[in-house]
């Protein structure tokens, strides 16, 4: 996927010898697919054969594409928010961000909402100590596996091998550094591959699952000497369009926060262009003042009534007004009886001459709290390879509830004060069954987090795997926190990172 690819387009032409290794081919394949079947144990969650791609491109082949960094707070390490921080600040990641802008195909380094407003495109008037507005950009989406295909392929010291499984990292006995790989195909190809320096790079869940299943000469795992590969499992909390809408009077401004907006701005000396999805954020006075985790804000207009029983209340009006019995009496008044609530709604506008008001729905992600239970294990069930298959516990705490009622609060309070319109909420948001209102986003991350501290952390801040000299792991399962924003620039940005650090070390 994105993390294996930009590796091994930064190692082109190196001067050493670099082997890929894919589990699917080049087009989606049922039975390689069902190798990431598992089971569910905590809340429910998609099914996981459907929510990675084994294939070439890995899951960038189906990736929306919505990309931004995240912020400064999102790698301190914060007082209340337990388990928080990443061991190197967010400027030290800049310049690698800025490099997967090229690589995601994206437009100018630049998030805030002011470097996109215009006067056509303005944002809400928040205080800006408390909300404030910022964008997400998006890729083409960039489909690595399409893109990139050619260049991986062309590669005189890249050898990429398609269908190659890896069934288990082999060690020495100490396991303080890794021999080999054992690999297998569906058809029971087997084989292995040594190497000086072996990258992992298979995703939030399969990360963690192959170095479980590395026990080899520790049962417990890979790199899990302290019993932390599989936790931290983290993916964004999302409570989707319709839990919460406003009604705006006086018209709240969405051409800013509409999706898929092309817009261009001067960005160092020339003009530039992004498309665009703008949304609301608390500030980060806002996020240490309330103690809240990073979120956002999606808004986006309800249409009008324009129901089917509109149009035959006004058929039969103009049939009486013109002194004929409407043709399909029976039919149309039963249309109108059927969409009474939407027929009742305009009448009442045409009554008292007011101009209808905004209806808006709103969409509430949010940063995730680090959750030790919240996990990746291996079960008792096995695949076609014979490897056992995974049980993913995915919980939420009392804090995730926290978040969502007291940022929503927030944001009915600024409208209020704003005179932009007024919040209404979903009762089933503040009550005991608040779990079942989130769905995830399919951001698998944190199953093998970096930390300096080896009891605290499977990865260092290289992204090494503590206690072996040459397992590095790549992409969202190293994140310590997750902010609230799309991981794939930050996964992209990590690898960059890490292919420097591995060229560093083999030259």
């Amino acid at each position: 996927g994105a993390a294996g690819i930009t590796l091994a387009r930064e190692f082109k032409g190196q001067p050493f010898r670099v082997c890929l290794l894919e589990s699917g081919g080049l087009d989606y394949e049922t039975e390689t697919q069902a190798l990431s079947r598992g089971q569910i144990s905590g809340l429910p969650y998609y099914p996981l054969e459907a929510a990675r791609l084994r294939v070439f491109g890995g899951t960038t082949n189906h990736w929306g594409g919505a990309c931004r960094p995240l912020d400064d707070i999102d790698f301190e390490s914060r007082d209340w928010l337990p388990h928080s921080g990443w061991p190197f600040t967010r400027s030290h990641l800049v310049p690698f961000y800025e490099r997967a802008h090229s690589v995601l195909q994206l437009g100018p380094f630049a998030y805030a909402g002011k470097d996109w407003e215009t006067t056509e495109r303005p944002q809400a008037a928040f205080r800006a100590d408390t909300l404030t507005s910022a964008v997400i950009q998006q890729s083409p989406p960039t489909r690595f596996g399409q893109v990139y295909r050619d260049e991986i392929r062309s590669a005189p010291n890249v050898d990429t091998y398609l269908h190659a499984n890896v069934l288990e990292i082999e060690t020495n006995e100490s396991t303080r550094a890794a021999t080999r790989l054992r690999i297998a195909s569906l058809e029971r190809n087997d084989f292995f591959v040594s190497a000086r320096v072996f990258v992992v790079a298979t995703g939030g869940i399969e990360n963690a699952r192959l170095l479980l299943l590395s026990n080899r000469f520790n049962r417990r795992g890979l790199g899990n000497q302290h019993g932390l590969v599989g936790r931290y499992f983290m993916d964004h909390p999302i409570a989707g369009w319709g839990r919460a809408g406003i009604v705006a009077p006086s018209g709240f401004s969405l051409p800013f926060y509409g999706e898929n907006t092309k817009a261009e701005i001067s960005h160092q000396g020339a003009s530039q262009q992004a498309t665009l999805w703008g949304f609301i954020t608390p500030s980060e006075q806002m996020l240490r003042r309330e103690k809240l985790m990073n979120c956002g804000i999606a808004v986006r207009p309800i249409p009008q009534p324009d129901a089917t029983g509109i149009e035959s209340a006004r058929h039969i009006k103009g049939s009486l007004s013109s002194g004929k019995w409407p043709d399909n009496f029976g039919e149309h008044i039963g249309k109108v009886v059927s969409d009474i609530d939407d027929v009742a709604f305009l009448a009442c506008q045409k009554l008292t001459g007011e101009k209808p008001p905004a209806m808006i729905e709103i969409m509430y992600w949010s940063e995730p709290s680090p959750n030790p239970d919240s996990r990746v294990r291996l079960s008792s069930e096995r695949d076609a390879l014979g490897q056992q298959r995974v049980s993913l516990d995915w919980r939420l705490t009392d804090l995730d509830r926290r978040n969502m009622t007291r940022v929503l609060k927030i944001l009915a309070t600024e409208l209020g004060t704003a005179g932009l319109g007024r919040l209404g909420v979903d009762p089933a948001v503040l009550g005991d069954d608040w779990r079942s209102l989130f769905d995830g986003s399919f951001h698998h991350m944190g199953t093998t987090r970096m930390h300096k501290d080896p009891t605290q952390g499977v990865a260092d801040p290289n992204c090494r795997v503590h206690g072996v000299s040459n397992v590095y792991i790549a992409g969202s399962s190293l994140f310590p926190t997750s902010g609230h924003a799309n991981p794939t620039i930050t996964i992209v940005a990590l690898a960059l990172r890490l292919a420097d650090h591995i060229k560093q070390k083999m030259g």
